[in-house]
């Protein structure tokens, strides 16, 4: 059995959509896996095995209770420039392709998408399927096998969904229906209108007038709420979220990357996090953080344009750099072999720590656990380059020492996702209430958070969707 959730347009609800009916049937007994062809994030997942996948179908897989496994994103687009992006099939990079070299290679991957999508199908009850963009791009559509030309190879009924808060939703909808070739349309068989704030009753007469427009059912209509795990990339924006106590601020990086390692602190009831982009932001920041980039020198040189350098090392309170923004917090990057930029390119640091790092050309992808200070710490490391002399590493894995501090104020290290466990959270947050005169806490580790968060999504789902329906056209 397989249904296929589409959308209007990108960041209307596809992914948590998915997520839901894989919750939904995941509790209903039945086994269930997630599949979406292709992915463009720059918000990426590391398995187990050490592949790298879009973190929407690493939820996904969580809601349906299974380990996230990279034949469920088997493609995935990563952008390295605005005109660019590292292609990465089966969890490992094949190459750097502009869109016209990627629209040209694209057909070589049919057949495979194929083939890993019918292994999925005999080992699962239920496949949800999920696309991307939308599907009425009709200058894309040739050698599609991402929206409806997935649901031809799988052979699948649709939802399509379409998000309210924009406006002009029943436009969205009766376009993207009408765009459609007639083989196409018959596999629309229902609609989800998301995000909707309000009484529904007057919705109803938009609905039924739709109904008469277009021969498809309006399944439900999803009240806006906030999710605050897992958004797939930048398109739904950078969400500042405001409270009194302590004051998080990340800086927002033109290639920031996995900022999903942020989530946690949106759960903590006296916290504020908030993304900048000038170092004057920073006045009121009691924890200043260097996220990922997908392109750490230009982001490193865009930093020094702004003035963030010295107003990181003029910084009073904590500063924390992770993966490139570890990098950057070091004396020198070197990029040999030309990985990110051009061969040879050297690029002076913030000067924060003595660390010197050389661009490899072999990504490392690694699920890792440990401690930092004594307390407990999980994540995953993806990154082009090794880091040397870092003389205060604080960070302790199975097999090796990470990371570099100073002043007990100064950080980096290469662990993404550290802050999710709620013991180094409490360590570091804990540090600043302290300072602050404000009442110690105890932090939740992440994993509970999600299953929490999930159970949540299940129950909005089944509360506003007719999931009889549903079960119907599977």
């Amino acid at each position: 059995m397989k249904i296929m959730v589409q959308g209007t347009s990108s960041s209307c609800g596809k992914s948590l959509t998915a997520a839901a009916l894989c919750r939904i049937f995941f509790k209903d007994g039945y086994s269930v896996c997630p599949f979406k062809s292709q992915n463009m994030s720059l918000n990426s997942f590391v398995t187990i095995e050490g592949y790298e996948m879009g973190r929407a179908q690493a939820l996904q897989a969580y809601a349906a209770n299974i380990e996230p496994e990279v034949y469920m994103n088997p493609i995935l687009l990563k952008p390295t420039t605005d005109h660019k992006s590292q292609v990465i099939f089966m969890g490992k990079p094949i190459s750097n392709m502009g869109a016209k070299e990627y629209f040209t290679f694209k057909p070589k991957l049919k057949n495979r998408i194929y083939e890993i999508y019918k292994e999925i199908e005999k080992k699962y009850d239920v496949v949800v399927i999920e696309g991307a963009g939308s599907p009425a791009e009709i200058n894309l559509k040739k050698d599609d096998f991402v929206n409806m030309g997935m649901a031809e190879m799988a052979d699948s009924n649709v939802i399509l969904v379409a998000d309210i808060d924009r406006g002009g939703v029943f436009a969205q909808i009766y376009g993207t229906y009408m765009l459609l070739e007639e083989e196409e349309r018959k596999r629309i068989k229902g609609v989800i209108i998301n995000k909707f704030r309000g009484d529904k009753s007057l919705l109803e007469p938009g609905i039924r007038m739709l109904e008469e427009l277009i021969p498809v059912k309006v399944i439900g209509v999803v009240p806006y709420f906030e999710f605050n795990l897992d958004d797939e990339d930048s398109a739904s924006g950078f969400k500042n979220f405001i409270k009194n106590g302590i004051n998080v601020a990340v800086i927002k990086l033109p290639k920031i990357s996995n900022f999903t390692d942020f989530d946690c602190f949106k759960f903590e009831e006296d916290v504020s996090l908030k993304f900048i982009s000038r170092p004057e932001e920073m006045a009121d920041a009691d924890l200043v953080i260097l996220p990922g980039s997908k392109n750490t020198i230009s982001d490193l040189r865009w930093l020094k344009e702004k003035g963030f350098d010295s107003a990181i090392r003029n910084f009073e309170g904590i500063v924390f750099g992770i993966c490139g923004g570890y990098q950057m917090m070091g004396k020198e990057i070197f990029d040999k072999y030309g990985v990110e930029v051009k061969e040879g390119t050297y690029e002076e640091g913030i000067g924060i720590f003595d660390t010197k790092t050389l661009f490899l050309e072999e990504k490392r992808l690694e699920r890792v656990e440990g401690t930092a200070f004594l307390n407990k710490i999980y994540g995953y490391e993806i990154h082009m380059g090794i880091t040397i002399d870092n003389k205060n590493p604080f960070v302790f894995l199975k097999d090796r020492m990470d990371g570099d501090c100073r002043e007990d104020r100064f950080y980096g290290t290469y662990v993404h996702g550290i802050f999710d466990s709620g013991e180094f959270r409490s360590y570091i947050l804990n540090k600043i209430r302290r300072k602050k005169g404000l009442e110690e806490r105890r932090s939740e580790d992440l994993t509970d958070i999600r299953n929490r968060e999930l159970d949540r999504l299940e129950k909005i789902f089944r509360d506003n969707i007719d999931i009889d329906y549903i079960y119907k056209l599977l």
